[in-house]
């Protein structure tokens, strides 16, 4: 049987890729042999939130401690798990579509060297007046962030794509998806899959 692939989504703060996510998740074909990895979070769930397996930090560091994570790394304060039975999809033909972190893509890259890092971003000025209007952070604080996010690129050799969510979220969602369906062995509706070859790097 042909091997799924990984689909690893990351993005800074401001860009959008949780809706961006979202959006992809409702106009994906169904059904269809794209798995979605539920995360483990240790926070609590909350209404219109991602829906993922929520832990206390104890309960989430005694699970790391058991090997329980395929996957986990931690980010803004909280620890995040991908569960080996999350990523067992890939054994069977099915690409797994994952919401992950740029600093944690080196580890992930040494696990699934064939994975597919998307990379979620917008433009300098949209960043900045999304994460003003958010109130969290100072000027000085959301500055700093806006110039991690210019600062970024992908470690060499990944396949990768970019996708930049600076307007109307559908028109974002619809780019990835287009870059998504133009990836070699993506899945169609009848749920095979075609050869793995190497991909270029993408930027819509």
């Amino acid at each position: 049987m042909t091997a799924g692939r990984l689909v690893y989504c990351m993005g800074p703060s401001g860009a959008g890729k949780d809706s961006l996510l979202d959006w992809l998740r409702t106009h994906l074909p169904q059904p269809g042999p794209v798995h979605w990895a539920q995360r483990t979070i240790s926070r609590a769930a909350t209404s219109g939130g991602e829906a993922h397996n929520s832990v206390s930090p104890q309960a989430f560091a005694a699970l790391c401690s058991e090997h329980a994570f395929a996957l986990h790394w931690h980010a803004n304060g909280l620890g995040y798990g991908v569960r080996h039975a999350q990523l067992a999809p890939l054994a069977r033909g099915h690409w797994v579509l994952l919401n992950g972190s740029r600093a944690y893509l080196p580890e992930a890259l040494a696990r699934f060297p064939d994975l597919v890092a998307v990379h979620i971003t917008a433009s300098p000025q949209v960043l900045r007046e999304r994460l003003l209007s958010r109130g969290r952070e100072t000027r000085e604080e959301v500055e700093t962030r806006v110039q991690r996010a210019l600062a970024y690129t992908p470690p060499p050799g990944a396949a990768s794509l970019e996708v930049h969510n600076d307007g109307a979220l559908g028109d974002a969602g619809q780019r990835l998806l287009n870059a998504l369906e133009n990836l070699p062995g993506w899945p169609r509706r009848s749920g095979k899959l075609s050869p793995i070859a190497p991909i270029l790097s993408s930027t819509p």
